[in-house]
């Protein structure tokens, strides 16, 4: 009675063997390691298996046939090909290493060579290395030349991170003279005087620099815009002006210079004036015009001619 069970038991155990696992067409691997679980699924704890180093952040390994099948010997894994286009294709993410963090470590390392500190420094051809996406990025400048007379300079970058091999690259660029410009924040109409909240300080090429245009923000703040401006345009001098004082039109108090007597009328004004400007006034009881000076909002002094 026993002999039937114990010879089912003898069949079941090949057919359980022959069960192939499932091999895995694409997997993205995040660590530096590629493991038995990034090719094939339900492997369990041995899927944690270590086969070798992942791709380079940002690159593609395919792994054909011939090898998932040296693989699953290797490791006693019930696969084989299926006669198909058996491979997987692992991807590994990256990020580039940004612009900033670059120019940030070559500013230092160029610093004592005699680059401005507000010099902008320009590459050539620069492709930024990748890097695991959560990896803090070590980076070291090595070599680097600056020639004074040309402005131009040359470095060695090694880019150290996390999950990666050292990565090393040429570079090589030129330190531009920057220069301090003053633009607008926002959009801003013709006589609305000028916040410090309306302006800004942007440093820009001297080549590009435009004549005439402010460069701080003191020689802005509380001036009058005679022309509109825009966000980020510059704030050229000739369109700032002291604010009226004075609308053109407005009804003014007139101050007669004469010594001895405080004299005033009611006038209006035939222009719009600053503090300090002159402006023409038609005195609205003689209808006489008369020059007079803006003093303050809405009063004028017609000064005595001597």
């Amino acid at each position: 009675m026993r002999i039937l069970p114990l010879l089912l038991l003898a069949l079941a155990q090949p057919a359980l063997a022959q069960e192939l696992a499932t091999l895995r067409p694409f997997a993205t691997v995040e660590e530096a390691t590629v493991r038995l679980d990034d090719l094939f699924e339900g492997l369990g704890a041995r899927g944690a298996t270590p086969l070798g180093p992942a791709p380079a952040p940002g690159q593609r390994l395919v792994v054909e046939a011939a090898q998932l099948v040296a693989i699953a010997r290797r490791n006693n894994i019930p696969w084989r090909p299926t006669g198909g286009a058996d491979r997987v294709v692992l991807d590994r993410p990256g990020r580039a290493l940004a612009r900033e963090e670059v120019l940030e470590a070559l500013r230092i390392a160029l610093r004592p060579q005699g680059v401005e500190e507000e010099a902008e420094l320009e590459l050539q051809a620069f492709n930024p290395p990748l890097i695991p996406p959560a990896a803090f990025p070590q980076i070291t400048v090595e070599q680097a030349v600056f020639d004074p007379a040309t402005q131009r300079f040359g470095a060695s970058l090694a880019v150290l991170a996390d999950g990666m091999a050292t990565q090393r690259l040429r570079l090589a660029g030129r330190a531009v003279t920057t220069l301090p410009m003053l633009v607008a924040t926002r959009r801003m109409a013709v006589g609305e005087v000028v916040q410090a909240e309306d302006v800004r300080l942007q440093r820009v090429p001297a080549a590009q620099l435009r004549p005439g245009a402010a460069n701080s923000p003191e020689q802005a703040v509380g001036q009058a815009l005679r022309r509109p401006a825009a966000p980020g345009q510059p704030l050229m001098m000739v369109n700032l002006s002291q604010p009226l004082v004075v609308e053109r039109g407005s009804t003014v108090t007139m101050q007669y210079d004469i010594p001895g007597l405080a004299v005033t009328a009611q006038g209006r004004a035939m222009e719009g004036a600053a503090r300090g400007a002159l402006l023409p006034v038609m005195n609205l009881g003689s209808r006489i015009v008369v020059e007079a000076r803006a003093i303050g909002p809405g009063r004028v002094r017609v000064e005595s001619r001597r």
